[in-house]
């Protein structure tokens, strides 16, 4: 019998279960897919092209970067990036931390800019009890719970001060679409801080809670800059296993979990698609929450009221990944050579990201996509052939639950996507040697993410911090005494921080294997 056994080796899993072993506990972690690392690892494609699943993300938290020696076990930061809001008649905008480049930037929002910034991350200092540490029950309250929420309480009043407090209040719950049009003019700006605030949720810039979505999303930015994720030497995926590893856990790739097994309100091990069975009074889940109570757990072994909490999470995907093989790089227009490892992202105004996500809520594809574009052999000339080029593109908004069902439309949607990169990159068509369209259903084979949502659970007010991912599971614990969660379901979320498998050790780490 195990001391504890961790279901799924995504970045959070991984973790979770090094802060296990090293702590003196045996772990068995257990990866359903041949490759560790989740949505953080690289996908291949054609012949002889890799590309990332995610190919931008901000820093994992530093922290725990030293707590488990990565740097030891080889891992490399990604390069850091600015964002390009491509314009389709080649003026475009460069968003940097503390400045604004491109042609005709009004001088208003040149000098609003960095102070837009500042205030953002004013907010997310304010907000760090909340994201940085468990979030505090809504009632029962703990002495961590009170100590949670008289530092949140003053770093609000007193870390912001009154004027700065009364703004943040008023922001809190609004839509991004109006604070942007409050305060900046430049279509181009307020399309890419749109795109950037809902960008993997089923949401546009006029859903209110969008600010607070953006901040959530931004979190991980007080630790650096956004970089290209690595795939290749130096990924994050493989020094992870490596600390594991040298920690004493045993890693076990190729193993499905079928079942959590629960007697009694507690939980007693897992049973393997194969039939094996593993004994612990500890399991930690890093799948989706609805994927472990749904699909692992079982409503018979859960309270009815609980169950059907955990059916309505909400969260269905709504990005599709395009990944192109070239025989060369893409020439954009307007573009110089050396912006061509930035993020591109083209999204030319606010409106535009409102039109492309609203027909995703009656199962239509956007005709105008968002399209968020890496070429990340530009980091890693590695990812393709000599002299070639991978191209991996996020697209914006394309519903899980498509009208008509993704097989029939599936090959109609890439030339359509062809076609919109062929007007940024003259050219581009005469350059593709391979190309693999994917679907948020086929992201959801590949990956496991529940309806290919990134975040395995909506960003939404009602889904973050002390509701996350639904009351009565919002502390990683879970009513099966032993049962923990430690995915992006969790607080604080998606994103490739590390925080949810943190937190997630320490709980269990406290509590042993009550509930």
């Amino acid at each position: 019998m195990t001391d504890a056994i961790v279901i799924g080796a995504g970045h959070n899993g991984l973790v979770c279960a090094t802060l296990l072993a090293r702590a003196g506990h045996s772990v068995v972690l257990l990866e359903a897919a041949e490759e560790v690392g989740g949505m953080a690892r690289g996908l291949a494609f054609g012949d002889g092209y890799r590309a990332p699943t995610a190919p931008f993300a901000y820093p994992l938290d530093p922290d725990l970067c030293r707590q488990l020696d990565l740097a030891a076990h080889g891992y490399q930061a990604g390069t850091p990036v600015a964002t390009v809001a491509l314009a389709a008649d080649g003026r475009h905008l460069t968003l940097h931390e503390d400045r604004l480049e491109g042609v005709d930037i009004p001088a208003e929002d040149q000098a609003a800019w960095p102070a837009f910034r500042q205030q953002a991350d004013d907010f997310l200092e304010a907000l760090a009890p909340l994201f940085g540490r468990p979030p505090p029950r809504l009632k029962d309250f703990s002495s961590a719970d009170r100590n949670t929420l008289m530092k949140l309480a003053w770093k609000i009043r007193f870390g912001l001060g009154r004027e700065r407090m009364y703004e943040f209040l008023r922001l809190l719950a609004m839509n991004i679409y109006d604070v942007l049009d409050d305060g900046f003019t430049d279509p181009r700006l307020k399309g890419a801080l749109a795109a950037d605030a809902v960008l993997g949720c089923q949401m546009g810039p006029r859903t209110p809670g969008t600010v607070m979505s953006w901040l959530q999303r931004r979190f991980p930015a007080r630790h650096g800059a956004l970089s290209a994720v690595r795939t290749g030497a130096g990924n994050l995926s493989d020094a992870l296993l490596a600390a594991a590893q040298a920690a004493g856990v045993q890693v076990r790739q190729g193993q499905p979990v079928q079942q959590i097994s629960v007697d009694r309100s507690q939980v007693t091990g897992v049973v393997l698609a194969d039939g094996e069975t593993l004994s612990s009074g500890r399991v930690v889940s890093a799948l989706d929450p609805r994927a472990t109570f749904g699909c692992l757990v079982g409503a018979p072994a859960l309270d009815a009221q609980f169950a059907q909490r955990a059916r309505q999470i909400r969260g269905e995907g709504v990005v599709a990944q395009l990944h192109l093989g070239l025989r060369e790089r893409p020439a954009f227009a307007g573009l110089d050579a050396d912006q061509h490892g930035q993020r591109l992202l083209f999204a030319p105004d606010a409106r535009y990201v409102e039109r492309s996500f609203n027909g995703s809520k009656y199962g239509e594809a956007a005709a105008e996509p968002v399209l968020e574009i890496a070429l990340p052999s530009e980091h890693e000339t590695e990812l393709a052939p000599a002299g070639h080029h991978v191209m991996s593109v996020n697209v914006s908004a394309m519903p899980y639950s498509l009208k008509g069902g993704w097989d029939a439309h599936k090959a109609a949607l890439q030339e359509q996507l062809l076609d919109q990169l062929e007007g940024l990159a003259p050219g581009l068509r005469e350059q593709v040697v391979v190309a693999e369209f994917l679907s948020p259903v086929d992201i959801e084979a590949r990956t496991g993410a529940v309806r290919g949502h990134w975040h395995h659970g909506e960003l939404t007010l009602h889904q973050s911090f002390m509701m996350r991912p639904l009351y009565g599971a919002a502390q990683y614990q879970t009513p099966v005494a032993g049962l923990y969660l430690c995915s992006a379901g969790a607080h604080p979320g998606g994103g490739v921080h590390g925080l949810p498998g943190k937190l997630a050790a320490q709980r269990v780490l406290a509590t042993g294997s009550a509930a």
